[in-house]
């Protein structure tokens, strides 16, 4: 039953021990029998980081997520729906070129994305990442919905007593919430006149077609050595 889940999932949060956002993850990866979890907020069409994750493998997929705009959590709070790949290396429906191959490497064979949402407010996403590829039973299935319903309702609450138009210290303490890329993706959508989604698309698709790491070009735009609207920044580059 639902209700004996959440039990189980507050009496083992109530047990745990260290930061609030980062026992959601451990808590999670724990009840579902994951190998990692991480929870990554959005808004709107924006990723705004990864409020936590429970190792090096989980922080890897949120890092790839934020930078190339693709996987699990992305796709599951878009489409407001678990999204589940239980064999990344051999998919039914490839969809996530550039996500996949750093994800297998570092030994992710199957990931879980399930959306963040309280009543009709969506917060993000919850991931999940398994060492051997499978489907979820349905005991994991049913944990994990009830853990992404618990975890929505903790992020609203931490949420709740923050200043309007500031991040609750809770949240924020551990997170990665690159705040030069969303400073980047307001200045870009300002020279093209374009939402500060679009302008995150093309700081994203500039950094990958360059090489280089989205948090560097969005350094570069900030400092104004780049621009995306055809001016010439001082060093000679468009």
């Amino acid at each position: 039953m639902v209700v004996d889940r959440r039990l189980r999932i507050l009496s083992e949060l109530n047990k745990a021990s260290g930061r609030a956002t980062g026992t959601l993850c451990e808590v999670g990866a724990k009840v579902t029998k994951m190998s990692g979890a991480g929870i990554m907020l959005m808004s709107g069409d924006v990723p705004r980081g990864s409020v936590c994750t429970t190792n090096e493998v989980s922080a890897l997929i949120e890092e790839l997520q934020y930078a190339l705009g693709e996987g699990p959590c992305v796709d599951a709070y878009n489409a407001d729906r678990p999204v589940l790949e239980p064999d990344l290396a051999h998919p039914s429906e490839p969809r996530w070129p550039a996500f996949t191959e750093p994800v297998l490497e570092a030994g992710a064979l199957a990931v879980f994305g399930f959306p963040l949402r309280v009543g009709a407010v969506r917060l993000g996403a919850l991931n999940f990442n398994c060492d051997r590829s499978g489907p979820l039973t349905e005991d994991q299935h049913a944990d994990a919905l009830v853990m992404a319903d618990v975890a929505a309702q903790a992020v609203l609450a931490m949420q709740a007593g923050a200043p309007p138009g500031e991040l609750a210290a809770e949240l924020e303490a551990g997170a990665d919430f690159r705040y030069v890329v969303h400073q980047a993706s307001g200045m870009v959508a300002a020279q093209l006149g374009v939402t500060v989604g679009v302008a995150l698309i093309r700081l994203r698709a500039y950094a990958f077609a360059n090489d280089r790491p989205l948090n560097q070009v969005a350094e570069d735009v900030v400092a104004r050595r780049l621009r995306f609207d055809g001016h010439e920044d001082r060093d000679g580059r468009t």
